[in-house]
């Protein structure tokens, strides 16, 4: 495991981890350090924590919390992952509330309003972005919470054969690789080798959304990231991210975002007055922030 330091400030730490581990490579523990989430920006892994066994792909969330362990496992075909994690001190998660249950999801599969921000964190990671990685990572945090807090009591996935889980993750593997085409769930029940009804139902089952749920959030991550780090216009991001009707894409990108293209585009930029007022309220929290280090640079520290 490869641990790289993105940004260190007394409220958040911000990590890149990226795991080299190929299928059948001997499962391993971990443990929870402080309150977190991880945002899986590829490859997939699975993972068994709390009595419940997940399936992460691309898109989805890892939540801890401190002293709570998990098992990490690679049986399928996707090897390896990379997360972008956001560590938050007590002072901060006192702050932003939310209860035991929300910080121990576990896993969460890929949703909309969180894989926007997710991308629009990656971007700032790679010095495409005006805004700060501790914003970013405040503002995840929050939108994390409003997420759960509606998602109600968290219910152990159904179980699956471990063929099952394989296929499902291969699956959303091939999802995401043609996310840009035309794909109904015919094609994509092909690939899998199985009819349109089993497919359904097992890849629901593994990865708690629909196939089709996939495939518009893989377009709309992919979209996020162009308005980020792109010149393109609004027509020519929905267009190459897989939208064939720029009205349909504006309004479904709108309902993750909480904002327009144009809007997400201008916040990628540092236009502050996008984001949320409960955000900038814990911005300028002093309990939270000290003016020296919302100002301290990102440094970076690799380990394996």
């Amino acid at each position: 495991m490869r641990v790289t330091t993105e940004l260190q400030t007394d409220a958040i730490r911000v990590s890149t981890y990226r795991c080299d581990a190929g299928v059948g490579a001997a499962p391993f523990t971990e443990m929870h350090e402080t309150h977190s989430v991880s945002y899986v920006r590829k490859g997939s892994f699975g993972c068994r924590a709390l009595g419940r066994d997940y399936e992460l792909v691309a898109g989805s969330v890892l939540v801890g919390a401190p002293g709570d362990d998990y098992i990490c496992t690679h049986e399928h075909f996707a090897c390896g992952d990379e997360c972008l994690s956001f560590h938050f001190s007590p002072g901060f998660v006192d702050l932003i509330g939310g209860d035991r249950r929300s910080w121990r999801a576990s896993g969460l599969p890929p949703l909309p309003e969180l894989m926007v921000l997710g991308e629009l964190a990656q971007v700032a990671v790679e010095g495409g972005s005006d805004v700060g990685l501790d914003e970013l990572g405040m503002g995840f945090a929050s939108r994390f919470l409003d997420v759960v807090k509606g998602r109600g009591q968290p219910v152990a996935p159904p179980s699956a054969t471990p063929r099952d889980r394989r296929r499902a993750v291969e699956a959303a593997t091939w999802i995401e690789a043609h996310a840009a085409g035309e794909i109904g769930l015919e094609d994509a029940a092909a690939q899998a080798g199985l009819s349109a009804f089993h497919f359904l139902r097992l890849f629901s089952q593994v990865l708690g959304v629909t196939p089709h749920q996939y495939l518009v959030r893989s377009r709309l991550r992919r979209a996020a990231r162009l308005l980020a780090d792109s010149d393109r216009s609004v027509t020519e991001v929905a267009f190459e991210a897989g939208f064939a009707d720029l009205s349909n894409f504006v309004r479904t990108f709108h309902r993750a975002a909480g904002v327009s293209p144009r809007g997400f585009r201008l916040a990628a930029k540092g236009d502050r007055k996008i984001f949320q007022d409960r955000l900038a309220a814990l911005l300028h929290d002093d309990r939270l922030i000290h003016p020296s280090s919302r100002k301290s640079s990102p440094c970076t520290t690799t380990s394996d």
